[in-house]
């Protein structure tokens, strides 16, 4: 008989399993989703259930930390169900899960904007749902990481005290009474004047970055900007029209050749992994089709070296809110070459992951809330090294 090996917040005492509820009318996708959670020590099947009206209806009963819903069902759709599930228990944490097409793209976006934490796509059909390891490895990190706030509260939080009825996945207070995580120190700006600034983000990424691309117009004139995303083929296209009208500059996905020109944002599109590159005199974007790096494609560490090879200590590099670490080791590449690097703070992250990463590496000049981190980029390419 084989012995599970608990993660450490399973093996505390103190931690309950993540209490998950399952919301998708294809019985074969919830017994399967079902099965993958079982097997895992920190965390439970509650509730799995075919509409998002047995959800609104059931919510309460069932008392979910976690909810994955589904978009296309019968009698009550994801996207309405959304907001009747959150009236009923505002810190419910909620993944929404779509096939890959571009109304359920547009669909994930508004959900996010409406409440959800994350979103997920599912493959086209049970077979290849059965064979994605990817799928069920991102499905369990994204339960894991955004949960990890609801297993915080629950660690300290005595029966006596009523849950925080107005907090949200990206906002969850820490009870006065818990310590403050230290803060990891910085190191001081370089001298180097950056010349392209270059951004990694993952979980809770679009809404962050729509908020920072709003607030650096003057830099994007000035410079090019590189993001790279962790998303799936069609969500990349979507965003990128997000960022043009959030920043009202041209973006959009790479195009593998394509000069790379101040005043536009090139967003690494999803299944390849984005580099910037010299071609002769000029400056192109190079997309490729290699293995995930970190888990991810496209992923953010190739980015951050490529632009090494092209603008040396003129690096900007920032990582915002997103699981695991990807960043770090593009970051530290970085700094060793003169550049610069910023992270988005730990309360301001929907998950503290690849910025927790950077940031407790020791190469961060800056570790910021998300509010503050615009200003920063402006000021730094403008001279101001404080």
């Amino acid at each position: 008989m084989s012995v599970a090996v608990m993660s450490p917040a399973a093996a505390d005492s103190r931690y309950e399993p993540l209490r998950v509820m399952l919301v998708d009318d294809s019985v074969v996708i919830r017994g399967l989703i079902a099965r993958w959670i079982e097997a895992e020590p920190d965390m439970t099947v509650v509730g799995s259930l075919r509409t998002g009206l047995d959800a609104v209806n059931q919510v309460e009963r069932i008392n979910p930390d976690v909810a994955i819903l589904d978009i296309e069902m019968p009698d009550l759709d994801g996207i309405t169900a959304l907001p009747q599930l959150l009236a009923k228990k505002r810190s419910l944490i909620v993944i929404m899960a779509s096939t890959l097409t571009r109304r359920n793209a547009e669909i994930s976006f508004k959900a996010m904007s409406l409440g959800a934490a994350d979103y997920i796509p599912k493959p086209e059909s049970t077979r290849e749902i059965s064979a994605a390891d990817i799928f069920k490895h991102d499905l369990l990190q994204k339960i894991r990481n955004l949960g990890a706030r609801v297993r915080r509260l629950k660690s300290v939080a005595s029966p006596s005290i009523a849950p925080a009825t107005q907090a949200t996945p990206a906002s969850v207070a820490r009870p006065a009474h818990v310590a403050a995580t230290p803060r990891p120190a910085t190191r001081p700006f370089s001298a180097s004047v950056p010349r392209a600034l270059l951004i990694g983000s993952s979980t809770g990424g679009p809404q962050a970055l729509m908020a920072l691309v709003a607030e650096i117009g003057p830099v994007i004139d000035r410079v090019p900007v590189l993001i790279t995303q962790h998303m799936p083929p069609t969500f990349t296209t979507i965003l990128a029209e997000h960022l043009a009208r959030a920043s009202k500059r041209p973006a959009h996905e790479g195009i593998d050749g394509e000069p790379v020109k101040p005043g536009t944002i090139y967003l690494a599109p999803g299944g390849k992994h984005m580099r910037a590159a010299k071609q002769g005199a000029n400056i192109v974007i190079a997309l490729d089709d290699g293995p995930p790096v970190n888990f991810c494609k496209p992923a953010v560490d190739p980015l951050f070296t490529s632009g090494i090879d092209v603008w040396q200590s003129g690096v900007l590099a920032v990582v915002l809110t997103g699981m695991g670490s990807d960043g770090m080791r593009g970051g530290k590449e970085v700094v060793a070459a003169g550049g610069n690097v910023i992270a988005q703070d730990e309360a301001t992250s929907v998950v503290w992951g690849m910025p927790g990463a950077a940031a407790n590496a020791g190469i961060c000049s800056a570790i910021l809330p998300l509010n503050q981190i615009g200003a920063k980029i402006t000021r730094l390419f403008s001279g101001d090294r404080s």
